[in-house]
């Protein structure tokens, strides 16, 4: 039997694989056509993202109601699952208003988990000056921030969420995706060396068999979390649900053509260049800090930054397989562009294959048979060759965005200016 990290680096072959560029047909487009189609494939990944949180939510249920090695795996493996829509969703983030305002409360990123539960004091290193950093939620039925006590005795979405960036710091996520990888895997405490977090299932266990205390409310808290996730989902599908009137699909297709496809093009290189290459690659690097790695509980970090790659690909080519297997294909920005220039189409093409060649490279380094070398290890000081991997990831996402902004000048958007997040590249 295949093992799990044999299976994952399959898995994520076989779907770079399976899309390989294939036109959706040789007859021109129109610019309205593939906006619509961007709509049709939003509304499709965040169904998917909904569907995966579904499954997310019943495994978290499975886990509290029958705590063991096997339901914690379980819920273990739902995560993982639910994270490959979701980051291919990033693309529209950044172009797209509603999705940047919206997203925080589902992937805000890193975490002081202290806010949440109990942390290792030995190796926590908290943002300087939060005073939430070690509120530890679930031990605690109310909460002292300056002269305000806060009742948090009832675990709730709702509580949860008016709970994030408290106090004014970005550090304090309370909900969305992060929050429950710390609390099925917990810290991880081996810093740039092998191995993920090591949260046992009794975490979750009832009367004396219940490690770590407050083994209830821990309960309560990851389930909330995981309603409020499911929640969030349903609220997005529906902004780009095609039946749905006044959503925001209906704003966006009410557009001009150029305005609607710079918010388009403008996503695919932000998330390539500011978010991708600097704030998600670029500083982990610099800093050789696990702290600053995607997901860093779980050491999952590869597949995730893979399939922000893989997001902006599938815009460009108008094509997304979704998780049942069935491939969405539709007019695409590479017909546009190919119907105006079919040289820088091609170049475009190529520079989007071999940055996920070198998004692949990670998923092969983290997901080898014998010697797994995950992304907090390659962003080890010392790793020369980590960082090699890493900095050339760099230059393809760079160097993607150069085409991505040639693109939008042959389509008629003139600077486009892709946000790079105050990174000098």
């Amino acid at each position: 039997m295949q093992s799990r990290s044999r299976k994952t680096a399959t898995r994520v072959i076989a779907v770079l694989a399976a899309l390989v560029w294939t036109p959706f047909s040789a007859l021109a487009v129109t610019e309205r056509q593939v906006i619509t189609h961007y709509t049709d494939m939003a509304h499709a990944i965040y169904e998917d993202a909904l569907i995966s949180a579904r499954s997310l939510q019943a495994s978290i249920d499975a886990l509290t109601k029958n705590p063991s090695d096997k339901t914690l795996e379980n819920a273990k493996l739902a995560w993982k699952a639910a994270r490959v829509p979701y980051q291919q969703s990033e693309v529209f983030r950044f172009g797209n208003a509603n999705v940047d305002a919206w997203e925080g409360q589902l992937n805000a990123w890193p975490l002081d988990e202290g806010l949440i539960d109990y942390v290792d004091s030995g190796s926590y290193a908290a943002e300087l000056g939060n005073v939430g950093a070690t509120a530890n939620i679930i031990a605690n039925t109310s909460l002292q921030l300056g002269s305000e006590t806060l009742d948090i005795s009832k675990l709730t979405p709702q509580l949860l969420a008016s709970l994030n960036e408290l106090g004014g710091s970005e550090a304090n996520v309370a909900t969305g995706y992060h929050a429950i990888e710390f609390l099925l895997w917990g810290q991880d405490l081996n810093g740039t060396g092998p191995g993920a977090g090591q949260r046992p299932y009794t975490d979750y266990a009832s009367g004396a068999a219940c490690s770590n205390g407050n083994c209830q409310r821990r309960a309560a808290y990851i389930n909330a979390a995981a309603r409020l996730l499911v929640a969030d989902l349903e609220d997005m599908v529906q902004q780009w649900a095609p039946a749905e009137k006044g959503n925001y699909r209906e704003t966006l297709l009410r557009l001009p053509a150029e305005e609607a496809l710079t918010r388009m093009l403008f996503g695919m290189g932000s998330l390539s260049l500011g978010e991708l290459a600097g704030e998600r690659l670029k500083v982990a690097l610099e800093a050789n800090s696990p702290e600053d790695e995607h997901d860093c509980f779980s050491d999952n970090t590869h597949n995730s930054h893979f399939y922000n790659g893989l997001g902006i690909r599938n815009i460009y080519l108008g094509q997304y397989r979704r998780i049942d297997g069935r491939q969405l294909q539709g007019p695409s920005l590479a017909q546009l562009l190919a119907a105006k220039d079919a040289k820088l189409d091609r170049s475009l093409h190529a520079s989007m294959d071999a940055t996920q060649a070198k998004l692949q490279a990670l998923v092969d380094s983290a997901e080898h048979r014998s010697k797994p070398v995950k992304f907090d290890q390659l962003i080890a000081e010392g790793n020369t060759k980590g960082a090699v991997m890493i900095n050339e990831t760099i230059d393809a996402l760079v160097a993607q965005t150069i085409y991505l902004e040639r693109a939008a000048g042959v389509l008629g958007i003139e600077n486009l200016n892709p946000d790079n997040a105050d990174h000098d590249f």
